[in-house]
């Protein structure tokens, strides 16, 4: 099974992106690619089929790869059938080179045997967050990295808190904000979710 180098899209921060395949490094599966890094042909597939040819996101992934001396060949498909597409063609030995995806595919995409792990591509993370990375980690592994990150709030009802005997203050990362959800949901109690994009 041919695995492939992911980049999380934990959302579409476009500027950012030149981080997702500028390493440097090479890749030995890419057609034509050298050790030195330079030259081949890499495919990387994007959940943006929205995006032509002729436009600004587009552009900017073949930059990207005129930058590093390589011909980028993008493919956009929808976002779940990026996930369908990229499982198949891992099966199949022909999965792209690099993969932009969502930080909830990883887990469904590394745990199939898909997914290359940063320590194998020989991408250094040490310049990042460990909170913004973790979105690529599954048990211990870093899968991806980001593009970019999201900026979260977290509301709560003091009320509710206190009677499920949670000090807010407490509440200092994920693994105390499930504790926390564990201890308001046996009250009786449940959180929400949602995305508060602008439209």
């Amino acid at each position: 099974m041919r695995t492939v180098g992911s980049a999380i899209a934990i959302c579409a921060a476009v500027a950012a992106a030149l981080t997702a395949c500028s390493s440097g490094s090479s890749n030995p599966s890419a057609s034509g690619s050298s050790s030195g890094g330079g030259g081949g042909t890499y495919t990387f597939w994007d959940p943006y089929p929205q995006y032509s040819a002729s436009s600004d996101w587009t552009k900017l992934v073949e930059s990207c790869g005129t930058q590093n001396g390589v011909t980028i060949k993008r493919t956009g498909y929808d976002t779940t059938a990026l996930t369908t597409q990229a499982l198949l063609a891992a099966q199949q030995g022909n999965a792209p080179d690099i993969l932009l995806i969502d930080n909830p595919v990883v887990s469904t995409l590394a745990s199939a045997g898909a997914l290359t792990t940063t320590a194998q591509n020989g991408l250094s993370t040490d310049s990042i967050a460990q909170n913004i990375l973790g979105a690529g980690v599954i048990d211990g592994k870093t899968y991806g990295v980001p593009i970019g990150a999201n900026t979260l709030a977290l509301y709560y009802n003091p009320t509710i808190l206190k009677a499920a005997g949670v000090d807010p203050a407490s509440v200092t990362s994920w693994a105390s904000l499930t504790a926390a959800l564990a201890k308001v949901k046996a009250i009786g109690k449940t959180g929400i979710t949602f995305s508060g994009i602008n439209t």
